[in-house]
């Protein structure tokens, strides 16, 4: 996937990691359609702004129709409201699992057959080291970041020889999802530029940083030694 001279389309652009996208997609030489369900709230310049609301089909559609050029979809939206699953609320839950889940799949669907009717192109979806590793007080989130890792492996599989698929998961990262949280953090900056090179580089999956990759890493550990203290009975 080149970027110079391809036509992109960033979903949640108005904040955080995807205004980032699209600024950086522009000086990479793309064009960008900067979409927010407000996309008067986008304020980065040398983009097209376009109405998206990823809940919701028809906007969606909508989208896909006035975006018919576009060769790149990054799909960054997404939200995080710090549920817990046994005791957490069951409409956040959802909206967790509706946004983060279902909103990148409906955009998928959609985009799908732009991409390929222009070349095949490339899917980028935003995900989360939080995929591979729950937090009390968060588990919600993790369910749902885990779902789109695994939504990003199936569509991979189902695309495979026409669009190129690429996932960006990532630790802490200094946006304001995360504002709350006094520990050290990710420049989104650094985090977009990695997934831009690594897009370009053919990359299936990039870790944005070294947290991350051990996680990744980790993942065939048992669960007693990965959570200690946090899970009883054996660590084995």
């Amino acid at each position: 996937m080149k970027i110079a001279g391809s036509t992109a389309l960033v979903t949640g652009a108005s904040r955080g990691i995807g205004r980032h996208f699209a600024e950086q997609l522009v000086a990479r030489g793309a064009k960008v359609y900067a979409t927010a369900r407000d996309p008067q709230r986008v304020d980065v310049a040398g983009v097209e702004r376009l109405s998206l609301d990823i809940l919701d089909a028809e906007s969606v559609a909508a989208a896909a129709e006035a975006a018919s050029d576009v060769s790149l979809l990054v799909n960054n939206a997404g939200v995080s409201q710090y549920q817990d699953l046994v005791t957490g609320d069951m409409d956040k839950i959802r909206l967790e699992m509706e946004t983060n889940y279902y909103g990148t799949l409906r955009a998928i669907r959609a985009f799908a057959p732009v991409l390929a009717a222009n070349g095949g192109g490339a899917i980028l979806n935003v995900l989360s080291r939080m995929a591979w590793l729950s937090y009390p007080g968060s588990t919600s989130y993790s369910a749902a970041k885990a779902a789109a890792w695994s939504l990003t492996n199936g569509v991979r599989l189902e695309l495979t020889g026409r669009t190129q698929v690429t996932g960006v998961l990532m630790s802490a990262t200094d946006t304001e999802m995360m504002s709350g949280w006094d520990i050290p953090k990710n420049d989104p900056a650094d985090v977009v530029r990695q997934a831009l090179d690594g897009l370009e580089a053919g990359a299936v999956e990039v870790l944005a940083d070294e947290d991350t990759a051990q996680t990744k890493a980790a993942l065939s550990t048992a669960p007693g030694i990965v959570y200690g203290p946090v899970l009883p009975g054996p660590t084995t």
